[in-house]
């Protein structure tokens, strides 16, 4: 269970953080079954990354989980917004 739960902290944030970057910025928005995908990944590969990084961070107290779960939204946020911003881009040409 010890290392199961920070995957499923990252896929929980980075499924919040897809979301509600597709909620905040509509034009980057890929909607809600992508946004889910994409923020999905991002949230693992950021949660991965910042335990790599910090290794911390990924106790299971209080504080390994909130930054499993930010490090996730975070990750799933800003994967959303890179895939929106190229996706754009390509409607574009």
């Amino acid at each position: 269970m010890e290392t199961i739960l920070p995957v499923i902290l990252q896929l929980v944030g980075g499924a919040g953080g897809g979301n509600g970057i597709g909620a905040l910025l509509k034009k980057i928005s890929l909607g809600p079954v992508f946004n889910t995908i994409v923020g999905l990944i991002g949230g693992v590969g950021l949660g991965q990354l910042l335990k790599l990084l910090v290794p911390a961070l990924g106790g299971s107290d209080l504080g390994g989980i909130l930054s499993q779960l930010i490090g996730g939204g975070v990750g799933g946020g800003l994967l959303t917004i890179i895939v929106g911003f190229i996706r754009n881009l390509i409607a574009k040409k």
